[in-house]
């Protein structure tokens, strides 16, 4: 006897929901306008039957190449990435970018003296479960970009400093997680969300509808 939607955890409801409707206005089934209102609904309810409404009128179901184009465009983790055990970020009277594509190391170290760096994790992939962001900075300040549904974990030691973290502290178990740790002396060190969840939903979907049409 299958289990009824009540009792069904409702993250895999909403995981569900979630590739039905990519699915289908990826497809041409449904008008942008009705799928970005469906995902609303879908990403921010708590109630499993209303997240099951917002599919439940759709015919077309997740196949293998779906499946497979989410793996590459919507996970973090790549398995046997061949990354470094150490990495290190030197700026002093400079400042630096880290962004696009690059594979993340298990340890991330980060010098910043009367400089700055920009670190982008939105495009990076990550071959471990765990990094950890060692942060020295002096009359500096660095900004963290992450992804929505990345775990970030601050434990910045400041003096005369700050830290300002407006990332989830622990988003999915099954994410990539960052702990970042250090020193901030007379320096400021800013955690941002650089795509929301839906952005990267919506972005995929669109991205899926051109391969279609």
């Amino acid at each position: 006897m299958p289990v009824t939607i009540e009792d069904r955890p409702t993250q895999a409801v909403r995981d569900e929901v979630v590739d039905k409707l990519i699915m289908n206005y990826s497809h041409g089934h449904l008008s942008y306008e009705a799928f970005e209102r469906r995902l609303d609904i879908a990403m921010e309810s708590q109630d499993n039957i209303e997240i099951a409404k917002q599919a439940e009128d759709l015919d077309l179901v997740v196949d293998k190449a779906y499946v497979e184009s989410k793996k590459k465009s919507m996970f973090y983790t790549s398995e046997g990435a061949d990354s470094e055990d150490r990495d290190t970020l030197v700026h002093i009277f400079s400042g630096s970018e880290r962004k696009g594509v690059w594979k993340v190391a298990k340890e991330i170290r980060v010098f910043s003296i009367f400089s700055g760096a920009e670190i982008d994790f939105s495009e990076a992939l990550f071959g471990h479960k765990t990094t950890t962001i060692k942060v020295f900075s002096l009359f500096s300040g660095d900004d963290i970009y992450v992804p929505e549904n990345i775990n970030v974990v601050s434990k910045v030691f400041c003096i005369f400093g700050g830290v300002e973290n407006k990332a989830p502290c622990l988003a999915d178990q099954n994410s990539p997680t960052l702990v970042i740790e250090g020193f901030a002396i007379f320096s400021g060190i800013d955690i941002k969300i650089k795509q929301s969840l839906k952005e990267r939903f919506v972005a995929f979907a669109d991205n899926l509808k051109k391969m279609f049409n």
